[in-house]
């Protein structure tokens, strides 16, 4: 079930890698690891602020209508 959520993180992050690092260096799977877990880093924490975020998107595009 894990595998489900982590492979597409990880296909991602293999794309990415792969502009910087050729995917034949033999870094390239820490390199991709990192971006990986930039990436759930990134999505646990807009998963966490996700209402914080939204409120703030509304009162800025309250206050940019027109009255």
């Amino acid at each position: 079930m894990l595998n489900l959520l982590v492979r597409p993180i990880m296909f991602i992050s293999a794309l990415i890698a792969a502009v910087f690092v050729a995917r034949d260096a033999p870094n390239f799977g820490v390199i991709q690891m990192v971006i990986g877990l930039f990436l759930i880093v990134a999505l646990v924490a807009i998963g966490a602020f996700w209402e914080t975020l939204t409120d703030r998107w509304r009162s800025k595009a309250k206050s940019r209508e027109p009255l």
